[in-house]
């Protein structure tokens, strides 16, 4: 009776998942419009002009004009943002002005080092914020009071700051790891250590509160009356009910690890998507940019898609 009763609980609410989906999906739309609007029209209020880039301030005017028609740059802004936004919904995003090469192509060949870094730099975050996390709910008052100005500090401290520090300190003064580049394995630990602290303190300060909640909670303060052993109740009955809304901060960080790339390789010189964006922006590249910024935005409005279904699976009431 017991798993006839479960099964009725849960069969709605998997038949309603699609639908929750579907809708979420839907509204990504209008965003993603937005998104591509706001980029194509920010971009091109950059000082600068890609001619410059290409043939030099001191080029003849004549050779100017004709790369700027060839290059459809004399056209206005919003017929430009169009054709960009055409092309992309057909999988074309253009061609870089600086080589003439696909921006998709020139995308996925650094996708894969952001790539590594992202999933390297969620690991660090994960496994130091879950360790900060329960040592900040369980440990004594001045553990506690220490934990917090630690993950306040590194909260407050800049990626670019925190990188050249730990640059100077690991890399320079005690000569363990790599400066720069992308040398070895060894070369991911400094970026993921620089992208990952901000997030694990994010991470850890979320977790300490919601498992304070949580071992405030009736059932908790229950099993704890009846004699269970702290790790019962702390992982079987505390750390469901307190990981609920820190999965949707893992989630929403994983959309912001992208952001936080473009400075990170740009300090370690880590050849990704970060430093191809940089390249681009220093060199007027409006396809290129576009690209990118097309890429991260998207990445950012699947995690929030990804958040909101895992909490739904995780709470039927969200996706009732």
């Amino acid at each position: 009776m017991r798993i006839v009763r479960m099964y009725a609980f849960i069969a709605p609410m998997n038949a309603k998942m699609p639908l929750f989906i579907l809708t979420r999906l839907a509204a990504m739309v209008p965003t993603a419009v937005l998104v591509l609007a706001l980029v194509g029209a920010l971009i091109h209020t950059i000082p600068g002009d890609p001619v410059d880039s290409l043939l030099g301030e001191h080029a003849a005017l004549a050779d100017r004009d004709a790369l700027r028609t060839a290059l459809g740059l004399d056209r206005p802004v919003a017929l430009q943002i169009y054709d960009f936004a055409a092309g992309a919904l057909q999988g074309d995003w253009g061609q870089s002005l600086a080589n003439a090469k696909p921006v998709l192509g020139l995308i996925a060949e650094r996708l894969p080092a952001t790539g590594w870094l992202a999933a390297a730099a969620m690991g660090v975050a994960l496994t130091l914020g879950t360790l900060m996390g329960i040592a900040g709910a369980l440990a004594a008052r001045p553990v506690r009071a220490s934990l917090d100005l630690v993950t306040l500090a590194v909260m407050a401290t800049p990626s670019f700051v925190l990188g050249p520090l730990l640059i100077a300190s690991v890399a320079v003064g005690l000569n363990l790891l790599p400066v720069s580049g992308m040398q070895g394995p060894e070369s991911i630990i400094l970026p993921a250590l620089t992208l990952g602290a901000g997030l694990a303190a994010v991470i850890a300060r979320f977790l300490t509160e919601s498992l304070n909640r949580a071992m405030a909670a009736d059932h908790v303060r229950t099993a704890v009356a009846k004699g269970a052993p702290m790790r019962r109740v702390l992982w079987r009955h505390a750390m469901p009910v307190a990981l609920l809304p820190v999965v949707q901060i893992v989630f929403l960080q994983l959309g912001m690890v992208l952001t936080g790339a473009v400075l990170t390789e740009a300090v370690f010189g880590w050849p990704g998507l970060g430093n191809l964006l940089l390249d681009a922006l220093h060199g007027r590249d409006y396809p290129l940019m576009q690209g990118c910024l097309l890429l991260i935005s998207l990445v950012y409005m699947l995690c929030v898609l990804l958040s909101d279904v895992v909490v739904a699976w995780l709470d039927p009431r969200v996706g009732a």
